[in-house]
C-alpha cells in the first residue's frame, strides 16, 4: 500500500496544500538567497519572508510585525513561557505560572521545566469534560502572577476554552495570557488578539503547512527575550537564517485557511457528527471531551471503547488503510495513559481504551461510512484477543 486509503490523523499533521508546495518550489531551486543578504537575491527572498508574515498575521488578526518566526509549535512555546517568566524576573517579582493539566506537552513540560528552577505553578481544575471554568483561573491568577497559559484548543479532546474571559482576568491582575492556538489556527476564529492574549503559538504543518515552521505572535508593545544567541534576525527576537521555503508555504497555507475556515469548518463538523453518531452507537462506546459539538474543534473526535486497547484498535485500523491516533503525536511509542483523560479524572484503564479520530479537507463522507463499517469487527477481535483488565 503506497499510503492510507483513509487519513483521519489531522490533530498530528496534515498533508501539504498544493498551492502551499507551488509557492515553495521556487524558493527551492532558483531563489535561494539569504533573506538577511542586501543584494538582489537576498531582497528577493526577504520579500517572500515578509509577505509570509503579513499571511500569518491575518489569520491571527495581529499585525506583521508582531510576528516571530520560528521553528513550530513546540519552539513558540518555550519562547513564550520563558520570556513571560524573565519579564516577571527583571521586574523583581517572584514569577507565578498559571497553566492547566489538559496542555500541549510543550507547555506542561516547560511549565515543570519551570517548576524545578523555582517558578510557582498552579494548574487550573478541569471537569470530567475537560471543561475550564474562567472562575478557577480568577481564583488562581494574583496579583504576582506572571503568565498564564491556557490553550485555544485541546490538541485530544479538541475542546475549545473560553479565551477572551481568560484573557481580560489575566490582565485584570497584571498577568499576561499565552494561547497555544497550534491546532485551533485555520480550523475556528481566534479571539481579536486587540486586547486578547498578549502571546499566541501556531504551527505551520496543523494547517496544511510544511513542518519545520511556526510563529509566535507578541503584542508589539511586549519586549521579549530570545531563548537563542547569535543574529539579528526577527527583530534579534529569534537569530538564525530563516527557512524561507518553509515560511513562504507557511503563509501560503494561511492565506487559505483564512479564506476556506468557514466552509472547511461547516463541511467537517457535519462529517464529525456522522462518525460520532456511528461510533457512540456502537456497544461500550463513550465521548471524550465537551458532549457540546459546538465546544469541541470541528474535526475532532475521542472515543473511547469499553474493554479495547485504544493502541489495538489503533493498529488494527492501520492494517486497514485507516490512520488514527490514541494522543498526542509527540507522545507517539509511550504505552502511558494519556495525561489529558488523566486529569479529566479518568482510570488509566478508562485512558488507555481511547481512539481519537481527527478530520479535515480531504475526508469524504465514503470514508465515515468505510471506518463505521470496519470498527465493529475490529473492537469484537481486540476485545476478544487482548481484552482490557477490568
Amino acid at each position: 500500500m503506497s499510503g492510507p486509503r483513509i487519513y483521519l490523523d489531522h490533530n498530528a499533521t496534515t498533508p501539504l496544500d498544493p498551492g502551499a508546495r507551488a509557492a515553495m518550489l521556487p524558493f527551492l531551486g532558483e531563489s535561494f538567497g539569504n533573506p538577511s543578504s542586501v543584494h538582489a537575491a537576498g531582497r528577493v527572498a526577504r520579500d517572500a519572508v515578509e509577505a509570509a508574515r503579513a499571511e500569518v498575521a491575518a489569520l491571527l488578526g495581529g499585525r506583521p510585525e508582531e510576528i516571530i518566526f520560528v521553528s513550530g509549535g513546540t519552539e513558540a512555546d518555550n519562547l513564550a513561557l520563558r520570556a513571560g517568566v524573565r519579564l516577571a524576573l527583571e521586574t523583581g517579582r517572584a514569577p507565578h505560572l498559571v497553566t492547566s493539566p489538559l496542555e500541549h506537552p510543550a507547555v506542561r513540560e516547560t511549565a515543570a521545566a519551570l517548576g524545578r528552577e523555582g517558578v510557582e505553578v498552579s494548574l487550573v481544575p478541569v471537569d470530567r469534560r475537560g471543561r475550564i471554568d474562567p472562575a478557577d483561573v480568577s481564583r488562581l491568577v494574583r496579583r504576582n502572577t506572571a503568565l498564564v497559559s491556557i490553550q485555544a484548543a485541546n490538541h485530544e479532546i479538541g475542546n475549545l476554552y473560553p479565551m477572551a474571559e481568560i484573557s481580560a482576568i489575566a490582565h485584570e491582575r497584571g498577568a499576561l495570557l499565552h494561547c497555544d492556538a497550534v491546532q485551533a489556527a485555520g480550523k475556528v476564529p481566534l479571539v481579536d488578539l486587540a486586547g486578547g492574549p498578549d502571546l499566541v503559538s501556531v504551527s505551520a504543518h496543523k494547517l496544511y503547512g510544511p513542518k519545520g515552521a511556526g510563529a509566535l505572535y507578541v503584542r508589539r508593545d511586549l519586549r521579549l527575550t530570545p531563548l537563542f544567541a547569535g543574529g539579528h534576525q526577527e527583530r534579534g527576537r529569534r537569530p538564525g537564517t530563516e527557512n524561507v521555503a518553509a515560511l513562504v508555504g507557511f503563509g501560503a497555507a494561511a492565506a487559505r485557511a483564512r479564506r476556506d475556515l468557514a466552509a472547511d469548518a461547516t463541511r467537517i463538523a457535519s462529517l464529525r457528527a456522522r462518525l460520532e453518531g456511528a461510533l457512540l452507537a456502537l456497544p461500550g462506546a463513550w465521548l471524550n471531551g465537551d458532549p457540546d459539538p459546538a465546544g469541541r474543534l470541528p474535526g475532532t473526535l475521542n472515543v473511547g471503547f469499553d474493554g479495547a486497547l485504544g493502541e489495538l484498535c489503533l493498529i488494527n485500523l492501520d492494517l486497514v488503510g485507516v490512520c488514527v491516533s490514541t494522543g498526542a503525536a509527540c507522545s507517539s511509542g509511550s504505552l502511558d495513559p494519556s495525561p489529558v483523560l488523566l486529569a479529566l479524572g479518568q482510570s488509566p484503564r478508562e485512558a488507555a481504551a481511547a481512539v481519537r479520530f481527527s478530520l479535515g479537507r480531504g475526508t469524504t463522507a465514503e470514508d465515515i461510512e468505510e471506518v463505521a463499517r470496519l470498527l465493529p469487527a475490529i473492537l469484537e477481535r481486540v476485545r476478544s484477543l487482548a481484552p482490557l483488565p477490568g
